[in-house]
Order: structure tokens, then C-alpha cells, then sequence
């Protein structure tokens, strides 16, 4: 485990600096949102799946004791399955608003109805794994088969393979390589170290990395310091987005983005926040709501490489 520490890709304090680039987003957009809707129920551990032990990461980050199911995790994430997705799509629907998916390819798998809305609904996929599971507790070759494994599920279930990827958590050392080893991967949504999109060394070509963020996440019901209410996650959404607006008419165009899970923001009361940040960015004539993958691609067709095809 040691070696691990000097594993990976490296660390880069310096990224942009000072001066970021000044660019400006499709139809004159400062502020360009990614909504991720993260799609995982089924996908979890579970020892009715014949896991070593439950998860927890339910309504309460609490687990039930060694061999014991923890039926209240279980349930709570088929309410994600059964209810809040259809509660979250319906939103979408009503308000025009394409959004990421982030799934896990077992979860869609567990769900044909959820399958046949994301094949027709115009939202995009984001590769979020085989299962929710932690990649760091695997070896490489264990990680490689689950990489491959969901690729090749997802294209059976969906007819098209994820072109972005985003780990539970964080990734493992060896998660980035094994992106780019498999090859049909666009970009990395990994990090959480930008405001823009970025690219890395890949070999003997680039990656590009859209960044994620844990900032504007409905997992901050459950920790502390967290939101209270759903309002605390609307205004925290407001104050991040103007000044974002404000910071972007002097700098340049900015990307935030927002993460919501079917099995928390499908719950009634925290749908309500959702349809209030929704609302927001569609008041802010100088934001717009875009997809990670369309995001990627106008990315690449602003610096295009060599050889490269957006």
C-alpha cells in the first residue's frame, strides 16, 4: 500500500492562475450549469447482493451492525428507484431542463423503466460505475474489469456507451490510466479542482477534465456543517451563481455544478429545492443549464488539438 502513495496522476497546484481563460458559453452565456442527477439505487452494498456488509449512505450515514440487512438503507434506496426519480424527471420535463445522468450501469440494469426514460429523454449519461462501490478497495485489474464490464452494460441496456466518467467519492490511483487505456473515454469528471475544464497528458494525447464538485450536493443533508432545511440548499445555489455571474463578466465564463441523488432530492420536501434552484438558473438570462457532454465538446471545439474530432 505504501507504493500507492506516489501512484497516480500528480498534483498540479498551479492550473490556470491567475488568468483563466476568458471564453464565453453557447449563445452568449457567462455561467454554464450542470444539474447531475446521480442514479445509483440497486447499485449499492447490500448483503441480500451477497456483499460483505450494508450500506450506509440511506437517509442517515448509519449502517446496521456486521450480518445483519440493514432493511431501513435497503428501503430507503428503493424509494430513489421506485418514487424520487420519476418525481425528479417529472421536474426536469416541466421546466425543459436537460440534465446529466450519473448512474451506475447495475443500477439502470435493475430498473427497464428508468432504462427506457433515459434512452428517450435527451439527458445525457455520465459513467458512475458497475455498482457504487469504492474503486480505491480494488486492484487494478479488478478495476479494469468493472471498467469494462459497465461500459459493455451500458451500451446492451442504453445502445450507447458513457463518453465521461465519475467515481464514488474519489477514484483510485489507477483510475484515470484505465480511462485512458480503455479509449473511448472523452473526459474525466474525477477532480474537483476548477472552475473550467481542463486538459492532462494522456499518453500520447490529452484528456480533457470537466470538473465536478461536492459544493452544491444534497449529500449535505446528511453531514455537518449541512443544509437544514431545503432553502439553505436554494440560497447556497444563489449566492454561488451570482457570484459566479459577477466574477464571469469581468474574467470570463464560468461552469458550476449542481449534484442531486434520486433517493434524497426525490423526497418531497427537498424536490421543492430542487425546483427552486431550477427556477433561479432559469431566471439568470446570462446562465443556462448544459450538459457535461455537450460542455466537453464545446470545450474541444474551442481548443481543438491536432487529430482530435470534438
Amino acid at each position: 500500500m505504501k507504493l500507492q502513495h506516489r501512484h497516480g496522476p500528480p498534483r498540479d497546484f498551479v492550473g490556470y492562475g491567475r488568468r483563466p481563460p476568458q471564453i464565453i458559453w453557447p449563445d452568449g452565456r457567462l455561467v454554464a450549469v450542470s444539474l447531475v442527477v446521480c442514479y445509483e439505487e440497486g447499485s449499492e452494498y447490500s448483503l441480500f447482493e451477497g456483499d460483505s456488509h450494508s450500506d450506509g449512505w440511506g437517509e442517515y450515514p448509519l449502517s446496521a451492525p456486521d450480518g445483519i440487512r440493514d432493511l431501513g438503507t435497503e428501503t430507503h434506496f428503493e424509494y430513489g428507484s421506485r418514487v424520487g426519480i420519476w418525481r425528479i424527471a417529472r421536474l426536469l420535463e416541466r421546466h425543459g431542463v436537460h440534465a446529466t445522468i450519473s448512474s451506475c450501469a447495475e443500477a439502470l440494469r435493475r430498473n427497464p423503466e428508468a432504462t427506457a426514460w433515459l434512452r428517450q429523454s435527451g439527458h445525457d449519461l455520465l459513467g458512475h460505475g458497475l455498482r457504487w462501490t469504492e474503486q480505491w478497495t480494488l486492484s487494478r485489474d479488478e478495476e479494469r474489469d468493472h471498467l469494462q464490464r459497465a461500459v459493455a452494460l451500458f451500451i446492451e441496456l442504453l445502445g450507447e456507451r458513457p463518453i465521461g466518467w465519475n467515481s464514488r467519492s474519489f477514484p483510485s490511483v489507477n483510475t484515470r490510466d484505465l480511462l485512458i487505456e480503455e479509449g473511448g473515454f472523452l473526459y474525466d469528471s474525477d477532480p474537483c479542482n476548477d472552475d473550467l475544464p481542463y486538459f492532462v497528458p494522456a499518453q500520447n494525447r490529452r484528456l480533457l477534465i470537466v470538473p465536478y464538485s461536492k459544493t452544491l450536493n444534497d449529500s449535505r443533508y446528511l453531514v455537518s456543517p449541512g443544509y437544514v432545511t431545503p432553502k439553505d440548499f436554494v440560497d447556497n445555489v444563489k449566492a454561488y451563481l451570482d457570484f459566479l455571474i459577477r466574477e464571469a463578466r469581468e474574467d470570463g465564463g464560468r461552469m458550476m455544478t449542481i449534484a442531486v441523488h434520486a433517493r434524497w432530492t426525490g423526497q418531497p420536501n427537498r424536490a421543492a429545492a430542487l425546483e427552486g434552484i431550477i427556477e433561479t438558473v432559469l431566471s439568470r438570462p446570462e446562465a443556462a443549464f448544459m450538459r457535461r457532454n455537450d460542455i466537453a465538446r464545446y470545450w474541444l471545439s474551442l481548443f481543438p488539438a491536432e487529430g482530435e474530432a470534438p
